[in-house]
């Protein structure tokens, strides 16, 4: 009897140590399942320009609080693409809106950066101009010329363009480094022959500044603006960035279907005396959709990557692709 005891005694804690093993495991199981959860987006800081139509609107009718309904939307306005990119380098910013030349000077830099959409630029939202009585009639005319651009920025790579087309090199020109501001004022004292630069600044040297265009976007191949992301932000929230350009998209249909009131939205938020802002809205490609990268629009970074780098306007050669993001599967 004392045996069957002994035995049960032992078999009984035997059981007791199993249940107490199974008991350990499932937590560690849960807490597994737990980090493979995304973590919760608290705060997403997103970097616009005056032209950012599709990002005022969605920062007007709430859309991104829409997507991201318990998360904190910050707005930062940035004069151009290169100030911008400075800011989501130090993830001051976690999404931006840029013009194509930007990024590839950040890359080259050595900031960090990802591709996650892009938007077709318009043919005309982007143009040389010159003071409406300037001798200056067409791009040949530039040589020894004083010409403003914003560093870095699309107008950088506009005028290079500009400059092949023309049979000249940098040299040929003197570039003014000037942010758009900056470069207006030089243009109305005529302390510049000609300027570079993009709606809405173009319109209003246009209409208020007696601006004449000598050539615009439209004259060379097709032009794409860029959403980027810091990537430290992308990795930590893989699923944020498809939601972002949801909104983006919401946006854009938005303003297909409510063009007065999003001009109004365009006009309020720049500041822009109402007839600019309508010659600017009136160019802008409707509806301009926001995708991810295509293998058209890698190679056509690349290539103006490529040849700045055999101007010598970066030190070193970059690789585009890397810096794509593309969705996460479900």
């Amino acid at each position: 009897m004392s045996n069957l005891k002994t035995v049960s005694s032992i078999s009984l804690a035997l059981l007791g140590f199993a249940l107490i093993g199974c008991q350990k495991q499932e937590p560690q199981q849960n807490t597994a399942a737990e980090t493979a959860v995304p973590p919760q987006v608290q705060t997403i800081a997103i970097g616009f320009q005056k032209s950012a139509l599709n990002l005022l609107v969605a920062r007007d009718e709430k859309l991104m609080e829409q997507q991201f309904p318990n998360t904190k939307i910050e707005w930062k306005e940035f004069p151009a693409g290169p100030q911008m990119l400075e800011a989501l380098a130090v993830g001051a910013v976690d999404y931006g809106y840029v013009g194509n030349t930007p990024p590839i000077f950040a890359q080259s830099a050595g900031k960090d950066l990802n591709y996650v959409g892009y938007e077709v630029y318009s043919d005309h939202s982007l143009a040389l101009v010159v003071p409406q009585h300037s001798k200056i009639q067409n791009i040949t005319d530039l040589k020894g010329k004083r010409v403003a651009l914003q560093k870095g920025s699309s107008a950088h790579e506009f005028l290079s363009k500009i400059l092949l087309k023309a049979g000249l090199s940098w040299t040929d020109i003197q570039p003014i480094w000037l942010p758009p501001a900056d470069a207006r004022a030089a243009f109305d004292k005529q302390s510049i022959d000609a300027w570079a630069i993009w709606d809405p600044f173009l319109s209003a040297a246009e209409l208020q500044g007696q601006a004449r265009s000598i050539t615009r976007t439209g004259d060379f191949d097709k032009t794409y603006t860029y959403y980027v992301a810091n990537p430290k932000f992308v990795n930590t929230y893989p699923q944020a960035t498809e939601g972002v350009l949801k909104a983006l998209n919401q946006a854009d249909q938005w303003i297909v279907k409510n063009q007065t009131q999003a001009l109004q939205i365009y006009q309020k938020n720049t500041g822009l005396p109402v007839e600019v802002a309508q010659n600017a809205f009136d160019r802008r490609i409707k509806p301009s959709p926001v995708q991810p990268l295509t293998a058209e629009t890698i190679q056509s970074q690349q290539t103006i990557a490529d040849q700045f780098h055999q101007l010598g306007l970066i030190p070193n050669k970059i690789n585009v692709q890397p810096v794509v993001w593309t969705a996460t599967s479900h």
